[in-house]
């Protein structure tokens, strides 16, 4: 297990596998204040009370519990991206790596494995593309409106918890979509 906090940096330009770090010798770090202030959430984990096996729980008491009670998730299941349990693969790969946004807060505990979560900077700060390298234990909140994509790292295996204040879904909305509502009070929040 890594033992330390996520970390995040602005990616380079560089054409390749969406897979490798994009992280330049020079890469300038984004730390987890700055993420807050653009609107994100985040917490480290010892997540050994919510994952047995295949099986998902959320006892009373703990410490992810008590995040749902507060911020009103009442549903949650698990999803395990890799080669042998996620039907085709490459394609939802390519679907997870399209920019979009929710209209939701879109909420993650990596349960085992790793995989990266890019965010857009706000307008102000350059509408630039920063990587969040993401591992066992790190608990994620992107709020509705940001855009963003997910992939997973070279070793093809992540298990995580998805959380949901309502009935499980997740509906990507694909840039562009400056005009969606939630978009804008998204947008309204960085002025």
């Amino acid at each position: 297990q890594h033992l330390f906090i996520m970390r995040a940096w602005y990616m380079d330009e560089i054409e390749g596998d969406q897979r490798d770090p994009h992280r330049p010798d020079d890469a300038v770090e984004v730390n987890v204040e700055t993420l807050k202030k653009w609107g994100l959430s985040y917490w480290r984990m010892d997540v050994s009370p919510y994952s047995e096996g295949d099986d998902v729980k959320l006892p009373d008491g703990s410490e992810l519990k008590s995040i749902c009670e507060e911020r009103q998730y009442s549903n949650f299941d698990c999803v395990t991206c890799s080669p042998d349990k996620l039907p085709n693969y490459e394609e939802k790969l390519k679907n997870f790596y399209t920019e979009h946004i929710h209209e939701d807060e879109e909420i993650r505990l990596f349960l085992d494995g790793s995989g990266y979560f890019d965010i857009r900077s706000p307008p102000a700060e350059g509408d630039k593309w920063v990587r969040m390298e993401l591992n066992k234990g790190d608990l994620i909140v992107l709020p509705p409106g940001i855009y963003h994509r997910f992939t997973m790292d070279r070793a093809n295996f992540t298990k995580a918890m998805r959380l949901f204040k309502d009935d499980p879904k997740w509906t990507p909305i694909n840039r562009p979509c400056d005009d969606n509502p939630y978009r804008l009070q998204y947008l309204q929040t960085q002025e």
